[in-house]
């Protein structure tokens, strides 16, 4: 499997991009900001990618995708599923309209080839599996915001004790908003597992 860190960062991280993971150039985790130009620096086409998983909708996990949203209305026009919490298609809706105002519903949403889904504990999206588990997984890539108190994140401390209670576990830190931990990936960083 290989993934592709476009970016590692918390929403208001100095030294990260927002972030947003490629799978396998197939699927994208999240799509924080910028999304277009750091999946050309890593070798991704923007036209191949059949579903993007939203963990949430913050805007560090989110503002990335009005302007893939263009790519894939004009550029590369392939269907695409969005899966994410509930709501998803009301809130992604209401994105697209925000960014591109008065030319949305008339000129772009009639050539979008999107649907979406809320995501389920285990599913199928675009003729993926999906499963949200850290038991029994190889590979696990899990936030690991910054120390002490994290608002609605994961803290470096409580990853230490998912990383524990899961030891045959490889961990892949991201969503940093300072300095680093160990396991820690970077932005742009590429990783084979």
């Amino acid at each position: 499997m290989k993934l592709a860190f476009l970016g590692t960062g918390s929403a208001f991280s100095p030294e990260r991009y927002n972030g947003a993971v490629v799978v396998d150039g197939r699927l994208l985790l999240d799509g924080g900001a910028p999304l277009l130009p750091h999946m050309k620096r890593v070798d991704v086409d923007p036209g191949a990618i059949d579903a993007v998983f939203l963990t949430h909708f913050h805007g560090d996990h989110t503002l990335g995708l009005p302007t893939f949203a263009l790519y894939r209305i004009f550029v590369d026009p392939r269907p695409i599923t969005f899966v994410g919490p509930d709501g998803i298609e009301e809130r992604l809706e209401t994105l697209w309209e925000v960014s591109w105002g008065v030319d949305w519903k008339p000129v772009m949403h009639p050539r979008f080839r999107a649907t979406y889904q809320s995501a389920q504990p285990s599913g199928e999206a675009a003729g993926y599996k999906y499963e949200e588990l850290v038991e029994g997984a190889d590979v696990a890539i899990v936030e690991a915001t910054g120390p002490g108190d994290v608002f609605s994140h994961m803290s470096w401390e409580a990853a230490a004790k998912l990383k524990k209670r899961h030891p045959k576990t490889h961990f892949l830190w991201n969503h940093l908003y300072s300095g680093t931990v160990e396991g820690a990936v970077q932005d742009l960083q590429v990783v084979e597992v």
